[in-house]
């Protein structure tokens, strides 16, 4: 039966360990061993893991593959990918193949902006409030510059501050509107200490501004945070080629599949409930990508979804169209990544993953992982437009169901083989095993 602790965080991992399992699992030295076995016999690097978070037990693994031959820009890059879902890796790497002979994947950053925000309430004339504001602005910036020095250096900092009226939606409710430039660094914690020095200067400014009422001067602030919606951290990539090399086989014209396929583009940008499984693979490519080089996957997909309804419906990610003879297929997507900080100087697999993808700065980086993200789209609209989603699927998916039902070497090569000229369902792979085992 669960029980409650007091002072657990304050517990050795071996005492949490064993109050875990002993609260919770029926056979206590089963659970302790395999909570141990993923443990890194490398005490140093695992003490490293034990500190990224809190209360840890033991490590969560997930394979790390990698996807070559993606030609981005006239380079070619193998791009690693952290993802335990099967197909994507293989999908990735076929999607690269098949560009890399008709020039590649093109990219373009088109801006690299990051907001945060100050929220606060004031009960007063809000002409008076801006003047207030009008004022205060060069304050608010000077009394950053310890912050922001170091960033400024290199070349970015903080762009602009706005006074933001959101009375309309919430009574007495402001913003201070702010953004950002943080170059290689995802910057949130640069973003953050920023803001919150801006509510400090604000809200004892206030106090001295002789137009505010003493109700007038008593700004009360809400709280002072980074959005990760950023619309303003753009990457667009694309290819495109003659609508004669599209070709899939010989039944199928490069004409007759690049019409299937940019209609299928079409369904997604005006049909929510495709939109939402057309661009759940797109971020099968991103959140891999993003993954693996030490990036905060939640973020982006909070800001990708948010993107994705700009403009009052969920809608497709990426667009196509038949220009004359010409296939076009392209992302725009904002991507607010960083390549120095956080995981990505203590991780060493991240370390490793960057190194593979040529050390790349911020800007590299977002047009690497728009690039996974499209050419993931693309594998899956290829399937889906001929053959069928599940073929290709299923028979990546043959080797989970194998090893559930706990197949040998020798019969996971004997089914293998079998599948490869029949169709892979769950049923028919138990059945196949089965017939196997009893001599069938």
């Amino acid at each position: 039966m669960s029980k409650s602790i007091a002072g657990f965080s304050k517990l050795s991992k071996s005492k949490k360990i064993d109050w875990i399992v002993d609260t919770y699992f029926s056979n206590a030295e089963s659970a302790k061993g395999i909570l141990k076995q993923y443990w890194n016999t490398n005490e140093k690097l695992q003490q490293l893991h034990d500190e990224f978070i809190e209360n840890t037990i033991t490590n969560y693994y997930l394979p790390l593959g990698v996807a070559p031959n993606f030609l981005i820009n006239d380079t070619l890059y193998t791009i690693p990918m952290a993802i335990e879902e099967s197909s994507v890796v293989a999908a990735a790497s076929k999607a690269a193949k098949f560009w890399l002979d008709r020039g590649g994947f093109k990219t373009t950053v088109i801006s690299t902006t990051k907001i945060g925000q100050v929220h606060f309430t004031y009960k007063g004339d809000f002409d008076k409030l801006k003047a207030f504001f009008n004022a205060i602005k060069p304050k608010l910036i000077d009394d950053t510059k310890s912050i922001t020095a170091n960033m400024e250096k290199r070349g970015g900092g903080i762009l602009d501050i706005e006074l933001r009226n959101k009375t309309t939606e919430i009574a007495n409710y402001y913003q201070l509107h702010a953004s950002f430039e943080t170059l290689d660094a995802m910057g949130a914690n640069f973003i953050n200490s920023c803001l919150e020095q801006f509510a400090k200067t604000f809200k004892s400014e206030a106090r001295d501004f002789d137009l505010f009422s003493e109700e007038e001067k008593e700004i009360d602030i809400v709280m002072s945070i980074l959005s990760n919606y950023v619309p303003d951290c753009l990457v667009r990539a694309e290819v495109s080629c003659n609508v004669d090399e599209l070709f899939e086989n010989p039944a199928v014209s490069g004409k007759a599949f690049a019409e299937k396929f940019v209609q299928a583009v079409h369904i997604a940008e005006k049909e929510p409930y495709r939109a939402v499984t057309h661009n759940k693979g797109i971020m099968n490519g991103i959140d891999a990508v993003v993954l693996a080089t030490g990036n905060d996957f939640r973020a982006v997909e909070a800001c990708v979804h948010a993107y994705a309804s700009r403009n009052g419906q969920y809608s497709s990610l990426t667009h196509a169209e038949i220009d004359g003879d010409i296939f076009k297929f392209w992302i725009e997507i904002p991507l607010a990544l960083g390549t120095v900080g956080g995981l990505t100087s203590l991780h060493p697999l991240v370390k490793l993953a960057l190194e593979l993808l040529h050390k790349p700065s911020a800007k590299e980086l977002m047009q690497i992982v728009a690039v996974a993200g499209l050419a993931q789209n693309f594998a899956a609209l290829r399937s889906l437009t001929t053959t069928g989603i599940q073929q290709g699927h299923m028979k990546m998916h043959l080797m989970n169901i194998l090893n559930q039902f706990g197949a040998t070497d020798t019969e996971k090569k004997a089914l293998t083989a079998h599948f490869k000229n029949n169709t892979v369902t769950h049923s028919a792979v138990v059945e196949a095993l089965q017939n196997l085992r009893n001599g069938a």
